[in-house]
């Protein structure tokens, strides 16, 4: 042990196990090892984001390449899937160390006794067996019974009931509790995972298979693809080993349609969320699951805990009324500091009433309990006592006027009396006993809201968030509290009220009411079920053990800093400054993640359904396959920084419900026309690349380019098909590029030249990205060694004398296509 001071060995109350009983325990699996920190270790976050189903086949298709030699086509084909796993590892990882790190600052050591010894040790050192000693200020880390002693258990985290809890010898301490007042010697009975927080933990633990609105509509568009992609590719596939393809091209091939399923967007959403936890983290908000950036933004109802979440957990003095004789309100609150200043174990009443001063002498001092609900103290000057009205009105000389106490009950104040008495606290038998008193003044103490509350209320409330308050206070209380932030508490239910209802008459109850007091872990949970049900989006905030399952079946879960380490763990986003202002930012964070990911899927699904045309096109005619793995990678260009750019110049807006109908009204009359233009660019270089070869007459510079584009000799037989088809890609490629960045224009208009589809935007940033574009593909067609990297052939005058003016003719068609809302009129007019 750390430290080690003597006690009384010969009293078998403290003498506690020994070392040699403590280690052979531990060896028996008694130790109270905590419940993992994090749901999932280092080697299982790698794991599931690198071999995920989509990387899988690209790491298969890249072994396969890499065995017969093409190194490059398989650094194009799995490069942006390893991309996107590790980073989106990089996060979860990124996560998981910062709540490791959380944790450790929160261990502080517990007093354990062995060999006679006290000591301290770091609570996962603790045996079952071992004898704890608490002091206020301790948490408990264990269950077991009080062996000794007499203590107040603050148990706020575990059922939300705010007062302090007495514990007599035998009663049993709860881990996740704390001493506030007292102390004495437990001992630990159920240690780890059998502790009542232990087996808190376990069960809110339980997987979730949540996924946000846009990852499900994402979801849905890459299944649509791969079921078309697995059907186009059989019998693409099935048509080369007919035709004789060598096993080499068959694997290209098939490495171009894997290429056809959007995993670029995976990519995408991964670093967006990325960014978005990077911001809200500067904000004093851990994102703990990625999705969980974007998800907030879908918010439409927040349930939260009081103590803790919507109060910092203290209490301040709201109101001195002085009673009887020429006191004064000045008089009476330094008398009140006095007494508090006095007192032997502080409490949450008493850091309220202390001020500046010194304290009195103390001859005597009962302190508070719940079951006498009062304490006093006998000084020189006479016996003062502070405790609730109804329990000292029984030994008042003169009665405290009823409606001043029931006024300030009923604002949610917690009414405490000071009265002054001539003789002690005790009976003859030496037991606690109250002497006649003399009311001195009744003080009304308040709980005390964060100072950002309010401001956050007001403004979710303007976003059209709904507030709903679960707490374990009295519902009257709880609704007093929550009137102070400006919310329309309505009539507060009981929490037992719920378990007569059944799931109708339950889900009609809290669509209405917004506080609900005196209500247990399994009611909290039952209450986010029901929003669940009636179609809300639910955030869950809380601080305690008592939160942890509703927070796992909401939708989000949020915990604050200070609060459980149980709740930490299960929460989604945790509040690391305990701020409850962190919620807006990161909501308005989420919607501008949402806003670039959908523009961003705009131009990810017109270049898979334009690839997707040509290549059925072009097969279809027999004029070869359109495109090689090393051309695909041209993506990076026109898909890729694109869209890295577009989602982090993204502005929050409304989310757009029917996004898989705008798309399809964009992705289909570009991928046609694109497509149907491309194939045209493709069939007329092809035809006159091969005609050229087969006539005899192209020139011996041509051919020797042309066999070093194709690793052929102009003798073998497939030289001109082979030389037909790079150059018709080269003219593909080309033309794709540039229309791709032109569609950019599209989304973005500068000008109303390019408004056919949204109207002209003041942001000139996209125009700048679009040139910057065309200047680094000019790059690649004009670098020998960039082209030869992309499987091009070097700038040919062929090519730019077609693809120049199959652009513009293009830009006509889409611009008509758009304009006229030729989709809507083939398809009948939108609901």
């Amino acid at each position: 042990m750390e430290s080690a001071v003597e006690v009384r060995t010969d009293d078998p109350v403290v003498t506690g196990l020994t070392t040699a009983e403590a280690q052979a325990r531990r060896a028996r699996g008694e130790g109270n090892t905590a419940v993992s920190g994090s749901s999932r270790g280092y080697t299982t976050i790698l794991r599931t984001n690198v071999f995920s189903f989509f990387n899988s086949i690209l790491f298969v298709i890249g072994i396969a390449l890499l065995a017969l030699g093409r190194y490059s086509d398989a650094l194009i084909s799995v490069g942006l899937g390893l991309i996107n796993a590790l980073i989106s590892a990089a996060q979860e990882i990124r996560a998981k160390r910062k709540l490791d790190q959380l944790q450790l600052l929160d261990r502080a050591p517990v007093c354990v006794v062995r060999d006679g010894l006290e000591g301290e040790l770091t609570p996962g050192d603790v045996v079952r067996g071992d004898l704890l000693r608490v002091r206020p200020g301790d948490q408990i880390v264990v269950d077991g019974p009080l062996r000794d002693g007499r203590l107040e258990a603050d148990e706020s985290l575990l059922t939300g009931e705010s007062d302090p809890v007495v514990k007599e010898p035998g009663d049993d301490l709860r881990s996740g509790s704390v001493c506030v007042g007292g102390g004495g010697h437990q001992v630990a009975r159920d240690v780890g995972r059998d502790s009542y927080a232990g087996r808190l933990t376990a069960d809110a633990r339980r997987a979730t298979t949540d996924r946000t609105p846009l990852q499900r509509r994402i979801e849905f568009v890459v299944r649509l693809v791969m079921a078309l992609t697995v059907l186009m590719s059989g019998a693409i596939v099935a048509q080369a080993l007919l035709e004789g393809f060598s096993l080499l091209r068959v694997v290209q091939i098939t490495a171009v349609l894997s290429g056809l399923v959007p995993y670029g967007l995976f990519f995408l959403i991964a670093v967006a969320y990325t960014v978005g936890a990077a911001a809200i983290a500067g904000r004093g908000a851990l994102v703990q699951q990625v999705n969980a950036v974007e998800s907030v933004s879908n918010v439409d109802v927040v349930c939260t805990d009081k103590t803790g979440t919507l109060t910092t957990g203290r209490l301040t003095l709201a109101e001195v009324v002085p009673l009887g004789g020429n006191r004064d309100v000045e008089t009476v609150t330094d008398t009140l500091g006095a007494f508090a200043r006095s007192v032997a174990t502080p409490n949450l009443t008493t850091a309220a009433l202390a001020g500046d001063g010194a304290a009195w002498e103390v001859r005597d001092e009962v302190p508070f309990s719940s079951s006498l609900r009062w304490s006093g103290i006998v000084t020189g000057d006479g016996t003062w006592v502070l405790g609730a009205p109804d329990a000292l009105a029984p030994r008042l000389t003169v009665p405290v006027p009823a409606e001043l106490v029931a006024e300030r009950a009923g604002q949610g104040l917690r009414v405490l009396l000071l009265a002054r008495g001539r003789s002690g606290l005790r009976d003859a038998a030496g037991d606690p006993a109250l002497p006649p008193l003399e009311p001195v003044g009744l003080v009304a103490l308040a709980d005390e809201l964060r100072p950002e509350v309010v401001g956050t209320v007001e403004r979710l409330r303007g976003d059209g968030v709904a507030l709903k308050v679960l707490s374990g206070d009295d519902p009257r209380t709880v609704a007093a509290l929550v009137a102070r932030t400006g919310l329309d508490v309505g009539d507060p239910v009981a929490g037992p009220t719920l378990d007569a209802l059944d799931d109708a008459a339950l889900d009609r109850l809290v669509a209405r009411t917004s506080v609900f007091g005196r209500v247990a872990p399994e009611q909290k949970e039952r209450i986010v079920a029901s929003l669940r049900r009636q179609g809300r989006y639910v955030a869950m905030i809380g601080d305690g053990v008592n939160d942890a399952r509703a927070l796992k079946g909401a939708h989000i879960g949020v915990a604050m800093r200070s609060g459980s380490a149980v709740t930490r763990d299960v929460a989604d986003i945790v509040l690391v400054d305990d701020s409850f202002s962190a919620l807006p930012p990161a909501r308005e964070q989420g919607r501008r993640i949402i806003n670039g990911i959908a523009v961003s899927m705009y131009v990810f699904l017109a270049r898979v359904a334009t690839q997707g045309v040509v290549i059925l096109a072009v097969t279809m005619l027999g004029l070869g396959f359109p495109y090689s793995p090393t051309q695909v990678g041209l993506t990076l260009l026109t898909v890729g920084i694109p869209t890295l750019f577009l989602t982090w110049w993204a502005r929050p807006a409304a989310i757009d419900e029917q996004l898989l109908g705008n798309l399809a009204r964009f992705v289909i009359p570009t991928a046609v026309i694109t497509g149907g233009v491309g194939t045209a660019v493709y069939a007329w270089l092809y035809e006159r690349v091969l005609t050229g070869f087969t006539s005899g007459r192209t020139p011996a510079q041509v051919l020797t380019e042309f066999e070093s584009y194709t690793g052929l000799s102009s003798t073998d037989t497939d030289f001109a098909t082979a030389s037909a088809a790079i150059g018709a890609q080269t003219g593909l490629s080309t033309f794709v590029c540039l229309a791709s960045f032109l569609l950019i224009l599209f989304l973005f208009p500068p000008t109303r030249l390019f408004a056919a589809w949204t109207a002209p935007t003041p942001d000139r940033r996209p125009t700048l990205l679009v040139a910057g574009l065309l200047v680094v593909f000019a790059a690649v067609l004009f670098v020998p060694a960039l082209s030869t990297y992309f499987g091009l052939t070097g700038p040919a005058a062929p090519v730019f004398q077609v693809v120049l003016p199959g652009v513009v003719l293009w830009f006509v068609l889409l611009t008509v296509a758009f304009r006229l809302r030729l989709l809507d009129r083939v398809l009948g007019p939108r609901p």
